[in-house]
């Protein structure tokens, strides 16, 4: 085989295997919501004309843990401006699923995305990582890891344009 065709050979190999992987999720791609309603199998959210927070956590995570209450105070700001925040754990075990929703109370739905079937959707990279879905299902924003305040202000300064958007 000619060098050129070597060349061009592992090109199309290296393209092939690039089109079989998953790319993560990136800002202005269409968030899987299919998925996500298909996970909120009693009590589907309406989504319709929201803004949408997805926030990935798990159980084992301490800085999920310390993201919550921060979560919490944001969904509670924002409900009544057509932000809908989901927390989605990754959990594979519905008992530590269970025992972290039940301990930390959180005052937003969550969701337990068991077999990974949205996690997979995303390609969440890290844990703890939230999505901001505009009203038309376009990601907007996305932010990994919890870092106290400046996360939530993060989260806030991306809410407020998209609600003072009003798409």
């Amino acid at each position: 085989m000619t060098h050129p065709t070597r060349i061009l050979h592992v090109t199309f190999a290296v393209t092939a295997l690039a089109s079989f992987a998953r790319a993560e999720l990136k800002v202005g791609d269409a968030f899987p919501t299919p998925v996500l309603t298909e996970l909120a199998t009693s009590e589907k959210p309406e989504l319709a004309g929201k803004i949408l927070v997805v926030d990935f956590w798990a159980s084992w995570c301490a800085p999920c843990k310390a993201s919550f209450p921060a979560l919490g105070k944001i969904a509670g700001d924002y409900a009544a401006r057509s932000v809908v925040l989901l927390g989605v754990s990754v959990d594979e075990s519905p008992g530590a699923y269970a025992s972290f929703v039940k301990k930390f109370s959180p005052p937003f739905r969550t969701l337990h995305d068991a077999r990974q079937n949205l996690a997979r959707a995303v390609q969440v990279p890290a844990m703890p990582t939230t999505y901001v879905v505009d009203r038309q299902g376009k990601v907007r924003a996305i932010h990994t890891g919890f870092h106290g305040d400046a996360s939530d202000k993060r989260l806030r300064a991306d809410l407020d344009a998209l609600v003072a958007a009003k798409e």
